[in-house]
């Protein structure tokens, strides 16, 4: 870490990142700083044996700067004020945060993690980007290009989103061919007892425009959950060997369910 005095901060901004907010300044070399602790609780990594890592590290440990940060108090009223926290120069931060391995961190927060990895830099640049702009330049611009910002990084969760329900949908495809290969056997078995194919069909598109409606709200993939909740509620572990006669009441679970999230629309 270096031995010089703390910077002074010019700038101090809250950069939201998806559902988190990333704590990040810029002094009055123009400099942008990151804090390292807010980002070792935010994806649920040991904040001492962070600390120790930069300061083992050649690099890492000749840019740590400590920075004076104003920081808000907590809902019970304490702390907020100046602080002094370690940062990292914006452009160092990738080389710590690609020296997380991924495999390694807690199940919940390894997606997080990704992202961060993927897209912390890009975010935090383009935040600060144009930060010493003249102060003849138009309000009108300055808040369109914020605006075209904020769209941008909306497009940029969409995409990814998209990304990842197309993923899980291959997978379910595979899934779905086996499900058909065990539903053939348990007909073989015990003919008549089980729900045509048309009908599980019927119950797989009421699931997906469940999932679908439930995943806008959460942003999240939600066709493990919905497919989790039906099997839980009905006793089976395939949508394919639900008996025939609870075939009706699977249908109005997931068309209420439906309803709910997405009122009185259609599937």
């Amino acid at each position: 870490m270096t031995e010089e005095k703390s910077l002074t901060v010019v700038e101090q901004k809250q950069v939201e990142f998806y559902q988190d907010e990333i704590l990040a300044v810029r002094t009055e070399d123009g400099s942008i700083f990151i804090p390292v602790r807010p980002l070792c609780e935010r994806l649920g990594v040991d904040w001492s044996a962070q600390r120790q890592r930069l300061t083992r590290d050649i690099v890492l440990s000749e840019v740590l700067q400590g920075v004076v940060i104003t920081t808000t108090p907590s809902e019970e009223g304490r702390g907020g004020g100046p602080q002094e926290m370690l940062c990292l120069p914006l452009e160092f931060i990738n080389g710590w945060l690609f020296g997380i391995n991924a495999s390694r961190v807690n199940p919940e927060v390894r997606e997080r993690l990704l992202t961060y990895q993927r897209q912390c830099y890009k975010v935090l640049a383009d935040a600060f980007q144009g930060t010493a702009v003249a102060t003849s330049v138009s309000p009108v611009l300055l808040q369109v290009r914020e605006m075209g910002r904020a769209i941008m990084q909306m497009a940029d969760e969409q995409m990814e989103f998209e990304r990842r329900l197309t993923v899980t949908e291959g997978r379910l495809e595979i899934i779905g061919k086996l499900d058909e290969r065990l539903a053939e056997v348990e007909k073989q078995l015990s003919p008549g007892s089980l729900v045509t194919q048309e009908q599980a069909s019927q119950i797989s598109q009421s699931v997906k425009a469940v999932a679908l409606a439930l995943g806008k709200r959460t942003k999240k993939n939600e066709f493990g959950a919905v497919y989790g909740e039906l099997y839980r509620k009905f006793g089976i572990t395939s949508y394919k060997m639900l008996p025939v006669k609870k075939f009706e009441a699977a249908i109005n679970f997931l068309t209420e369910w439906h309803q709910n999230l997405e009122g009185d629309a259609p599937f």
